[in-house]
């Protein structure tokens, strides 16, 4: 958006303006008696000095940060923001005057002199007004949580409330450096300190690292804990790691690239992991087992009722077990990790802590761990976050530091009694939908009780098998009901995964349960031959506007059946840009909606 906004020539007319102060502030210090380390550079000049510590501490009490490159060199860097102001203050730092720039062009051959950005979009906004509509214009297309349930299963997709958010754009927090100095950071460190300590103690664990960027780097740094800490005890050779089927599918992927190997263990007919098939992977593997990666409640929606068995079995044979803490939201304020059997586990605070994570980030996934893998954990906790003792760090600085104002106003305007009472409500949620389904779709596996956790997986298989309607229909349809699909056919092939989280209220969930009862109904109607289901509108869906306003309409349901399939969405109704796609070709395949790269080739 940045680009879209400038575009090609403001892009341009911004990075000379760096280039320019750049070259002001090395053609002064030139003149005024000092040497650069380079006369080629771009934004960044590095100035020999005597002292760089004196150098760095003017800067500061004149109000600028410089960079220490070593005790003889100073780095200063310009950008956008650089006003003619900051760099006479800078050059009076320096004791000289301000000069003319003389030199220091950048080399021929690094001129670009090719067009960019050539796209129209990025040559078609010059106002903010055109900017606006533009945003707007997108937004209508996007079918987000600001308009309907996201009932992705294992991504908890729930409220990012406007109090949480509000504080990310304070200057205070938005406009810190990630490098600047520690007397600058003290209301950061504060912060990041408080809610380390709130996660402690609601993972029960006896420290937490905020440092990871995301769950994934949460399950690495927590794996790298675990290796370090077996090869503190003179047992490096336990490099194995046990991940049951019904995982999260990151965890191989994390342990193997801690440098673990992994054994997978089968998942019993009830969705649990297959205890005979866990001790005879122990036993097998009992002197080189490193640890197990368990999720809890398990992705398959349900509470395993044998978790600490599970937990005792492979820590009698030396082992550490890491829980998956991807679902936590399942769990704050019933359950503590840290006291049922965990080793270490990542949080995911984009997901239980409220961090909106949609398209991608930010993440910040940190780790909990017991006592005796504190010296182990990633960065130092007191705030520094650099490499001690051999411990390696995983990100730098503090992390995705920008964002960890909403979980902390979340956790701490929500307190011990509302976290638990959202917890109660995620589950309530999801059992209420399973309860309300499950006389239309089977739900794959239930716990004690016969109750889910905080999702739920419909298995519509015996129903593809018997009509040809898919998963993948079901959530294209789901869209002409105006509702992001649940997640497709994860863990289960052939499946949807169902979760509500507590954001929502009963008139939303009735809402998508009509929806999918309704969705049943047109798998009657296949299974009774009403229309094959190349005639469905299962199969056709999700129908655009183009498609339903169109004179030439020859299907066998009608218009309406096919954008307004149940009454409320005549008063509300979203439509699709985009129809059905080949989505697997797309993933295979490179597919340009763009100019083709061949328009480039000149």
């Amino acid at each position: 958006m940045y680009a879209v906004y400038h575009g090609p020539a403001g892009l341009k007319q911004i990075a000379t303006r760096a280039n320019n102060h750049a070259r002001v502030i090395a053609s002064s210090l030139v003149a005024g008696g000092f040497t650069l380390a380079s006369d080629t550079f771009f934004d960044t000049v590095v100035v020999n000095v005597e002292n760089a510590d004196a150098i760095i501490s003017k800067a500061v009490e004149a109000g600028i940060n410089l960079r220490k490159v070593g005790e003889t060199q100073v780095g200063i860097s310009t950008d956008e923001t650089t006003t003619s102001a900051v760099v006479k203050t800078l050059l009076e730092v320096f004791g000289v005057q301000l000069s003319a720039p003389e030199g220091f062009e950048l080399p021929e051959a690094m001129v670009r002199t090719s067009d960019f950005m050539t796209h129209p979009i990025f040559n078609s906004i010059s106002s903010e007004t055109q900017m606006m509509r533009y945003l707007r214009r997108l937004s209508d297309r996007d079918l987000a949580l600001d308009r309907t349930m996201i009932p992705l299963g294992s991504c908890t997709m729930k409220l990012n409330s406007a109090a949480e958010m509000e504080s990310i754009t304070w200057p205070e927090f938005a406009s810190i450096h990630p490098y600047a100095p520690a007397a600058q950071t003290a209301g950061w460190r504060e912060l990041i300190t408080d809610l380390e300590g709130r996660l402690t103690a609601i993972t029960g664990y006896a420290g937490v690292s905020i440092q990871p960027n995301a769950g994934s780097q949460g399950e690495y740094a927590g794996l790298l804990a675990i290796s370090d800490y077996h090869r503190s005890r003179g047992e490096s050779q336990r490099d194995l790691c046990l991940i049951p089927a019904s995982a999260h599918g990151t965890n191989a992927a994390s342990a193997v690239l801690a440098g673990m190997r992994v054994v997978v263990v089968k998942t019993a007919a009830d969705g649990t992991i297959d205890a005979n098939d866990l001790d005879a992977k122990i036993e097998a593997n009992k002197d080189v087992l490193a640890a197990i990666m368990i999720t809890y409640p398990s992705t398959h929606g349900v509470y395993d009722a044998d978790v600490r068995e599970v937990c005792d079995k492979v820590h009698a044979a030396g082992g550490q077990v890491y829980i998956d803490g991807a679902n936590m939201n399942a769990m704050v304020g019933l359950a503590q990790p840290g006291k049922f059997g965990g080793d270490v586990s990542h949080l995911n605070l984009h997901k239980t802590f409220c961090i909106p994570h949609g398209g991608g980030g930010p993440g910040v996934g940190p780790i909990g761990v017991g006592e005796h893998l504190l010296p182990f954990l990633p960065g130092d906790a007191s705030g520094t976050y650099s490499e001690r003792d051999g411990v390696p760090v995983v990100a730098t600085a503090f992390g995705s530091a920008g964002v960890l104002p909403i979980s902390w106003a979340y956790i701490a305007m929500m307190g011990g009694d509302g976290l638990t009472e959202a917890t109660k409500h995620a589950i309530l949620n999801a059992n209420y939908i399973a309860k309300r389904l499950g006389e239309h779709f089977p739900i794959l596996f239930t716990g004690n009780q016969d109750l889910v956790a905080h999702e739920c997986i419909l298995d519509l298989r015996e129903l593809t098998a018997k009509t040809g309607v898919t998963a993948e229909d079901v959530a294209k349809r789901l869209i002409d009901f105006g509702f992001h699909a649940p997640t497709l056919s994860f863990p289960v092939a052939g499946t949807l995964m169902v979760e509500p989280t507590e954001s929502e209220d009963l008139a939303e969930i009735e809402r998508f349960i009509e929806a999918m009862i309704t969705i049943r109904q047109e798998m009657d109607e296949v299974l009774s031959g009403a229309y094959s289901i190349e005639e469905s509108p299962l199969r056709n869906a999700p129908h655009t506007v183009s498609a339903v306003v169109n004179s030439n309409w020859d299907r066998k349901y009608s218009v309406e059946q096919a954008a307004f399939p149940v009454a409320s969405l005549k008063f509300d109704k979203y439509f699709p840009t985009v129809g059905r796609i080949d989505g697997a070709g797309g993933d295979r395949n490179l597919i340009c909606s763009c100019p083709a790269p061949e328009a480039f080739e000149d």
